[in-house]
């Protein structure tokens, strides 16, 4: 497990990677991870219920959904975060079929407490939560036509979520896109300043992977955002 704690304006962001143990089916293997991760979050005074976002990793589709599920059951009530999750055999290093990336939040407020914003109707990714001035939006995706036109649909939808947790595109802290092996970064780099122009986010990152949660999807992103700063 890689854990890493990285101070935030009086806050801390607590990082945490893991495969899971090779030879275990997909859900026990996720099951045993965050048991893990609840346990390393306790020896730091926080717990999962601490989280603000998970990424999955299956080496297939059964592991991604064997997986998920069992994310769902586990981080469920308080504990509910952000959430994406992706089909990518090369992300292995071990013979595990799962593996999980977690972020939780020691929130500099100590009373502050997490604001939930499920779809309508609900499904199983949170649209976003706020946190102690942190907006965490769950990977935003869509399964039809071209990668132009997943970026028609899903940058007006980020930005939709923004604006109703109270921030815009102006404060994403950082942005990250998960592009279909078959796609390219040039090409997604073109589609998002044709869309998005200087806005941009300077800190965004580029990842291949070779599937999501359903056939059909080319690219996926997450955003964090700060709450809209007053103007002076």
């Amino acid at each position: 497990m890689r854990v890493t704690v990285m101070p935030q304006a009086g806050a801390e962001l607590i990082s945490m990677s893991a495969e899971g143990k090779a030879g275990l089916a997909a859900d026990r293997a996720a099951g045993e991870l965050l048991a893990r991760f609840d346990g390393e979050l306790r020896s730091l005074g926080l717990s999962l219920d601490n989280t603000v976002r998970t990424r999955l990793w299956g080496r297939d589709r059964e592991a991604r959904d064997l997986g998920s599920r069992e994310r769902v059951n586990a981080l469920s009530g308080k504990a509910r975060s952000a959430s994406s999750s992706f089909i990518a055999p090369g992300h292995f290093d071990s013979d595990a079929n799962v593996a999980l990336d977690l972020v939780a939040l020691r929130p500099a407020n100590s009373s502050a407490g997490k604001q939930l914003r499920e779809y309508e109707p609900p499904i199983v990714p949170l649209r976003y939560l706020v946190y102690d001035g942190g907006v965490y939006l769950s990977g935003v995706t869509w399964e039809h036509g071209t990668l132009e036109d997943q970026l028609d649909n899903i940058l007006p939808r980020i930005g939709e979520s923004l604006a109703e947790a109270g921030s815009s595109w102006v404060n994403v802290e950082w942005m990250s896109c998960f592009l279909h092996r078959g796609q390219t970064v040039a090409a997604l780099r073109a589609g998002l300043a044709s869309r998005l122009g200087s806005g941009v986010p300077q800190a965004t990152e580029f990842a291949f992977v070779d599937g999501y949660s359903a056939p059909g999807k080319l690219i996926e992103i997450e955003v964090t955002a700060s709450l809209q700063r007053p103007v002076p």
